[in-house]
């Protein structure tokens, strides 16, 4: 019974991690509501007032979620300064309050360099956060000169609970978040080999909607991957070690993508295309009944069970010789005489588990040091080997030149300064036209709108959601304000669980997100004895009225359009893309060694800006269909050429490591050909008048040997190497076509 209740707590914690990659949104909304019930018991200890409690609460609220710098140090700095900031904010605010054309234009010029900080970086971001979120504080409790000395004790106390909420009781150090981001990939791992057993199993009725959950999972594994990179550098204690962990989640992400394809080939009567595993809604090519025996279909089963409780268990629970066992027998597969006497493309999923195996080896040894090794069979203690060889063959990292970045007028943090202060001069004058009392919420949309845009669709697309989230808000707010009444305490209770919500949900949802901001308003307001109906119906006026303002100034001044922000990240995830090809290649064919594994994750990180830059193209309110469907498509290929890309880059890495594996000179004619496409591309985008052109040659399946590409030997690295060439060559020319890019 006690084991039953240990692997339930496991299976919860591990579903837990899954969900939120390295607790990061727990974390947030633990730290906000323990702020704020620090702040409101010390102050209600100290028979403080509504209107003061209120004033504490947003400014804990302020002073925590406004800080993300990564590094404790860095942290406190930056929270020391955010409570002069807070101070003098708040000081302005009930200065001015009395002279409403200077308060104004004071508001404008604070958005302004507000939104300006954002160039400091995160340090920056914050303090104009702080100063922007405190000053609108100062109009939501009507600040005046005479309340300041109540109001200055509610900030400090406000930033000490802060302090003592992050520092103290939800302490996160980047070695932490970094360990549990390792879970976290771990649990969304044995996920993905969960959807691959159920599409293993799943009938004829059913594939197509297994295969789009293998196709969530595997986006979801990515994510955490990318989540793991930009966290390794605080979070390791030195460059090598971080190098070593980058290595070995690349080459797990890597084989288990390629698990999936594999097993999708075995499902199909013809090979599957990479893209079936990257566009949404892509069938299964000629998909039905496994057209294997019922034995090699349970034996595969079986070794992806197998494959999915050694990628869960931990080092601390693998006792005795079970584990053991079954980490042998699927580190057999990669040996030809351990595979069943199957189909070729059966054999290949075979194949893959054995390379899922030893990622899934290397991985551990990675995060946990040596393992237990006297129940290694020959193929176990080769694996180890092989691994031991990466390992010494790792090396430092080089120093990159900066990129050149845009000055003036051009600068993103300028150019948005400029237009929220505009659409919030806008949405002011507008505001006090609809209430002389609470313009201040059309601002505030205003500004939010425009935090995380970079171009009027993105802008637009946001303050839909919302205008959305506010109107469904303003209903539960009234339901709760009736239940409520006059409890104070239960209507704070509600306050700190709908502000828990706030930003448990803000990552997933920003509809959400403003929903339960606009509940836990109405609740303010109720506390502050200001509650109607009236006030809220008012505040879905002043958010439309807001939107539209931040729209209006960014598709008027100095606008980025939505086509010209896609066209620039397209080009530039194009040139990322050529230039990790460029490098795999040269080093497959005897060039020297690259950072291969970091130009891939730069790679990555620009094909996750290009999606979300596409959002405004696939959102449902998009008005062209035809060309929602031929952005999901073209970021479906990138994201397939990213897939060979980084594989090429895993096993160019390899050959330092591995005397036995030589470079092919004969690589480097067909890679020159691809990197040409792939640039020609790029440039077409970038200028349509372009007179690139894209260039066709001969198969790269005439470099193997007759038939070898139709049914290939995934243990002969030849073989594996051309295999995505030829795929990456074919997603290239097939990225040409939707594009309109001539053939030459």
């Amino acid at each position: 019974m006690r084991t039953a209740g240990r692997s339930v707590r496991a299976e919860l914690r591990d579903r837990l991690a899954a969900s939120d990659p390295g607790l990061l949104r727990l974390a947030a909304g633990l730290r906000t509501v323990l702020a704020i019930s620090l702040s409101l018991a010390a102050l209600a200890l100290a028979g403080a007032d509504v209107t003061h409690l209120v004033a504490a609460a947003m400014a804990a609220m302020v002073a925590t979620f406004a800080i993300r710098e990564k590094q404790r140090g860095r942290q406190a700095v930056t929270l020391a300064l955010g409570l002069p900031v807070a101070l003098a904010s708040v000081s302005l605010g009930a200065l001015l309050s009395a002279h409403i054309v200077a308060g104004d234009l004071f508001f404008v010029a604070l958005i302004f360099c507000a939104v300006y900080g954002r160039r400091y970086g995160e340090r920056g971001t914050a303090l104009g956060l702080i100063g922007f979120q405190i000053y609108f504080l100062s109009l939501f409790v009507h600040a005046t000169v005479p309340t300041l000395p109540g109001l200055y004790g509610a900030m400090g106390v406000a930033f000490v609970c802060s302090a003592l909420a992050r520092f103290v009781l939800v302490r996160q150090t980047p070695a932490g978040t970094l360990d549990r981001l390792r879970r976290a990939f771990r649990a969304r791992l044995a996920q993905l080999v969960e959807a691959q057993i159920e599409l293993l199993d799943a009938g004829p009725q059913d594939v197509d909607k297994a295969l789009e959950v293998v196709r969530v999972r595997t986006a979801r594994l990515h994510e955490t991957a990318l989540l793991i990179q930009g966290r390794l550098e605080d979070g390791t204690s030195d460059g090598s070690v971080a190098r070593l962990l980058q290595r070995r989640i690349a080459d797990a992400e890597i084989a288990a993508e390629r698990l999936g394809l594999m097993l999708l080939t075995a499902r199909s009567t013809e090979r599957a295309d990479t893209l079936t595993l990257h566009l949404p809604g892509a069938p299964l090519p000629s998909g039905g009944e496994l057209p294997v025996r019922d034995e090699w279909a349970a034996e595969l089963r079986r070794a992806l069970e197998a494959l999915r409780l050694l990628v869960l268990r931990p080092v601390g629970e693998d006792t005795g010789t079970g584990l053991s066992r079954l980490r042998n027998r699927l580190l057999g597969y990669r040996g030809e005489e351990n595979l069943p006497d199957a189909p070729s493309a059966v054999q290949d999923v075979f194949r893959g588990v054995g390379e899922a195996a030893r990622t899934v080896l290397g991985l551990r040894i990675a995060l946990d040091g040596p393992q237990d090794e006297s129940a290694d069979t020959p193929a176990t203690t080769r694996s180890r080997e092989e691994l031991d060889a990466e390992d010494a063959a790792i090396g430092g990292e080089e120093d990159e030149p900066e990129e050149e970045r845009p000055t003036g007028l051009l600068r993103p943090t300028t150019r948005a300064a400029v237009q929220v202060a505009v659409g919030s001069a806008l949405a002011m004058a507008g505001g006090e036209l609809l209430s002389g009392d609470r313009w201040y919420w059309a601002v505030l949309t205003c500004w939010i709108v425009f935090i995380n845009t970079a171009s009027t669709g993105e802008i637009l697309v946001k303050g839909y959601r919302r205008v959305l989230g506010t109107v469904f808000g303003v209903v539960a707010g009234i339901g709760l304000a009736g239940l409520v009444g006059h409890h104070t305490w239960t209507a704070f209770g509600l306050v700190l669980l709908l502000i828990f919500a706030m930003f448990y949900t803000a990552p997933l949802s920003y509809t959400l997100m403003s929903f339960f901001v606009t509940a836990m308003l109405g609740l303010l307001y109720t506390l502050l004895n200001t509650y109607s109906a009236s006030v809220l119906v008012l505040r879905v006026e002043e958010t439309v009225l807001g939107a539209a303002c931040g729209v209006f100034a960014a598709a008027v001044v100095l606008p980025v359009h939505t086509d010209r922000r896609t066209n620039e990240l397209l080009a530039g995830a194009l040139n990322r893309l050529a230039d990790v090809t460029r490098a795999a290649v040269d080093q497959l064919s005897g060039g020297p060694p690259a950072e291969l594994l970091d130009r891939a994750r730069e790679l990555d990180q620009a094909l996750a800006d290009l999606r979300a830059s596409t959002q405004p193209l696939t959102h449902p309110i998009a008005p062209q269909r035809s060309r929602r469907d031929t952005a999901r498509y073209v970021v479906a290929l990138l994201e397939t050429c990213a897939y060979h890309a980084r594989s090429l880059a895993a096993t160019a890495e390899l050959l330092p490591a591995y005397p036995s594996i030589a470079a092919d000179p004969r690589l480097r004619g067909v890679g020159q050909r691809i990197v040409h496409n792939i640039e020609a591309i790029a440039e077409h985008v970038t200028d349509r008048h372009a007179e690139s052109r894209v260039e066709t040659g001969p198969s790269i399946a005439s470099l193997l040997e007759p038939g070898t590409l139709a049914t290939p030997r995934c243990d002969r690295v030849t073989d594996r190497v051309l295999r995505h060439l030829q795929r990456l060559d074919e997603a290239a020319m097939g990225l040409a076509r939707p594009l309109r890019v001539p053939l030459a």
